[in-house]
């Protein structure tokens, strides 16, 4: 295997041959805005014919370099930047457009999806470890919780630091060291010696795992042959597959080498169920890092490349492309200093870190939020969507991250075995499972579509959780936590889809952002609340957490805007 010694190779055209085509000879698929225009010219009226203009919008034979010009000019994610650097950018997308989805982005995908199965894995694995912890460090049930919290300040700082260092040190160094540093924090956080160690080592793992989202959605989006939100929006099936595999090994695990059931104390001798568990994920982290790393060649991202000066690079990237998905490209560096520059520039555009920081902040700032608010019905839009993001990134901590513990005490009866527990938890993380495929079918229903959607899944979430807290009947419980789950990836995987589809191309980077943000906010606040509220009454954070799906309802029967069908811009 070449790659496994030199992971890091750089590229040149000449490694890729017969991939190079002329630019009259190229295949040519038309900008989604053209696109857009015909697709609507044709709603208005079947009966009208379409002019060969509007015909060759789809696909076309024969490029010139005037045709590239007007389709960089037309595009609206241009309107506001036209540097070097931004109408190079562009006439990459569309050499990464002409190729095509193919082999190598396929084998992205799967390679993408181990980060959502990452972040999913630790955020359900930490929960699961949590009534065991409690029994074997000596801390209370509620204050167990602040694990929780730790973890999650690890994913805030995490999601922050990384979405910009992939900026400055590459799409691909920064992809592989969030698994890897999940990987050896995961694997240390099985030896932990007490609670405050063991806490502090998940909170380092959510360093790692918290970039996995930003930074896998970022570059499988680069890699597109079109930046459409849909494939982006298919990473989501990981993510209940990430739980699916963690209850699963827990069940395995915990209730077979763990203290009593009755024990109120144990030494660590005698609950390694927990630790077994830890290390299992870790190591399952640790190879999912080693197939990114070794198994596949991650070509640096074009973009970032472009960025660095290192523009002879990125056209060799669009070229390995083009080969691993045995098509062609037209891409030359002469087309890029043509297109890219003014007619007397045709240097390399490099960025310096300080320009490529505030760029990054700059997609924060109110230049770049103000469009979010351009009109009265986007307005409403974002405000909606961004308190959405926030009360279901509380309410799904709220329940999701203490069920262990809710499904060994709820109701205050006698302690529900830990074989029990866990084998619950095990059948609700599968017939949660299929959620996310079921929406991608049900979002295009007619009369329902994403919003129609999206409310049924939340409010149908919200009741079973409110019913969950009817009975302490193991049998009664484990019915609505299934329902509960199966509804909460239907509702999660349209929010993925809706929320990129209804803000604009030049902004959606912004808007999408801050509903991250948010998202992440919310839930480091969430073992706050269940650690204050738990005490008092141990079934309030569930009772918070079904109301904030019913809120959530609530501002989703009040969307303006509905993405069924239309083409994004």
């Amino acid at each position: 295997m070449p790659y496994f010694i030199n992971p890091f190779k750089k590229h040149d055209v000449s490694e890729f041959p017969g991939v190079l085509i002329p630019l009259q000879r190229a295949h040519h698929r038309g900008s989604v805005a053209s696109v857009h225009r015909s697709s609507i010219t044709s709603h208005l009226s079947n009966k009208h014919e379409r002019n060969e203009k509007d015909e060759s919008d789809y696909t076309s034979e024969g490029l010139t370099i005037e045709t590239l010009i007007a389709e960089i000019e037309a595009d609206p994610a241009a309107s506001e930047l036209n540097t070097t650097y931004d109408r190079k950018s562009k006439v990459i997308n569309k050499a990464i457009q002409d190729i095509g989805m193919g082999q190598y982005q396929w084998q992205l995908f799967v390679l993408c999806g181990f980060g959502w199965l990452a972040d999913n894995l630790w955020l359900q694995g930490v929960a699961l470890t949590l009534p065991k912890l409690s029994v074997e460090f000596g801390v209370s049930e509620s204050n167990i919780r602040y694990t929780t919290l730790a973890l999650f300040v690890g994913l805030c700082i995490g999601a922050s630091f990384w979405g910009t260092a992939s900026d400055i040190i590459g799409r691909r160094l920064a992809f592989n060291m969030t698994l890897f540093l999940a990987g050896v924090f995961g694997l240390a956080a099985g030896g932990g010696p007490n609670w405050i160690s063991t806490a502090a080592l998940f909170s380092c793992l959510g360093l790692g795992i918290g970039g996995n989202l930003p930074v896998d959605g970022a570059l499988f989006l680069e890699f597109l042959p079109f930046a459409s939100g849909n494939l982006l929006t298919l990473l989501s099936v990981w993510w209940p597959v990430g739980q699916l595999v963690a209850s699963l090994i827990a069940w395995g695990f915990i209730p077979t080498y763990s203290c009593p059931d009755d024990a109120t104390s144990c030494s660590s001798d005698e609950n390694w169920g927990w630790r077994y568990f830890v290390l299992t994920l870790g190591t399952l982290t640790f190879i999912m890092f080693v197939c990114r790393f070794f198994l596949f060649h991650l070509f640096e991202s074009p973009k970032f490349l472009l960025s660095r000066g290192r523009q002879s690079e990125a056209v060799a990237v669009v070229h390995g492309i083009a080969y691993h998905n045995k098509s062609q490209t037209w891409l030359t560096e002469q087309i890029l200093n043509e297109i890219g520059s003014d007619p007397e520039v045709t240097t390399d555009a490099k960025l310096s870190t300080a320009e490529i920081v505030l760029r990054s902040l700059s997609k924060f700032s109110a230049r770049r939020i103000g469009p979010l608010f351009g009109n009265k019905k986007l307005g409403l839009t974002t405000v909606l969507l961004w308190f959405q993001w926030t009360t279901i990134g509380m309410a799904y901590p709220l329940f999701n991250a203490f069920l262990p513990q809710y499904l060994a005490n709820s109701g205050g009866g006698q302690p529900t075995a830990t074989s029990i527990v866990y084998r619950n938890y095990a059948i609700t993380s599968i017939v949660g499972v299929p959620g996310s495929i079921i929406a991608c079918y049900t979002v295009d229903v007619k009369y329902v579509g994403r919003k129609g959607t999206m409310a049924i899944a939340t409010v149908t979430t919200g009741v079973f959780i409110f019913l969950f807290t009817i009975s302490a009947d193991p049998n009664f419980q484990l019915a609505f936590t299934c329902l509960e789950a199966l509804f909460q990836n239907i509702m999660y995987g349209v929010l993925y889809a809706y929320t990129p589809e209804v803000f604009p191309a030049p902004n959606r980077g912004t808007g999408t952002g801050i509903c991250s943000f948010l998202n992440r906010i919310a839930g480091l606040c969430a073992p706050l609340v269940a650690v204050n509220a738990g005490s008092a009454n141990p079934k309030a954070p569930i009772y918070a957490s079904g109301g904030l799906f019913i809120a959530a309802f609530i501002s989703m029967l009040l969307l303006p805007i509905e993405t069924r069908g239309k083409q994004n811009l």
